[in-house]
């Protein structure tokens, strides 16, 4: 079964050359058969330059040129990944190699797992290393998107989600946000099309400062939801699926 892992970039030289030295340490000593696909989002810095220098084995890198957004980064890339498992996860690594491992063997003992998704709400660890504020108002920000998304995940922000190769095929042929909104995309299409999900517990392992202000954020993702659910409708409908 080759695995295939996505890292979407975007300006991250600080860090990503130690990224792809870690990815490359735990996937050649834990994988037979893989890739990696570091996808440039039109990074202004050489993100790109410094993990292609590296020369390490299975790891590419891929891109179109210009900056578009994460969701457009990941949209292209599980679309042009070749395993049989696809998954993504950030650049920072935020919840460490090891959740790899675990989402391979769900996929390896249980064939028939079309999606699996990390969630901090599934353990009392997971948001370990956050402040009370920061993590009472994370909760706030997903339950409010959850609402009004209908979804009944418990974590539907979470940065690492792995797909079966014709899961991911179907779902990300069919989506189109370019924006940080694409995983709600992916999963309410996940639900059109039929396809289960599995939540998996996860915790932060690597703490960056979150790009997300809360109250702007929310605000801008409850319209993009609504946008959202409506194309999706009419794109269902279109194609006579329920």
């Amino acid at each position: 079964m080759k695995f295939s892992l996505v890292v979407p970039m975007y300006n991250e030289s600080s860090i990503i050359a130690e990224t792809a030295r870690t990815v490359h340490e735990y996937m050649s000593a834990n994988f037979d058969d893989y890739e990696v696909i570091f996808f440039d989002d039109g990074s202004k810095d050489d993100s790109a330059e410094i993990v292609r220098a590296l020369g390490l084995p299975n790891i590419r890198v891929s891109g179109y040129g210009g900056n578009k957004g994460k969701g457009a980064a990941v949209r292209h890339a599980m679309l042009e990944a070749e395993g049989d498992v696809i998954m993504f996860t950030d650049a920072d690594l935020a919840y460490g190699t090891e959740v790899i491992g675990r989402i391979n063997k769900i996929f390896g003992e249980e064939p028939s797992t079309q999606i699996v998704t990390g969630s901090r709400n599934l353990s009392a660890d997971g948001y370990e290393g956050y402040t009370v504020l920061r993590k009472i108002m994370s909760k706030v920000y997903i339950k409010v998107l959850c609402v009004v998304g209908g979804f009944k995940l418990t974590d539907s922000q979470c940065g690492c989600k792995a797909f079966c190769k014709a899961a991911a095929k179907d779902i990300f042929s069919k989506c189109e946000v370019n924006g940080f909104a694409f995983d709600f995309e992916a999963i309410m299409w996940s639900g059109v099309l039929g396809y289960k999900i599995t939540e998996m517990p996860v915790k932060i392992i690597n703490h960056r400062e979150s790009k997300v202000n809360i109250i702007k954020d929310t605000f801008r993702m409850l319209g993009d939801l609504r946008r959202i659910k409506k194309r999706v409708r009419a794109k269902s409908k279109e194609l006579g699926l329920r």
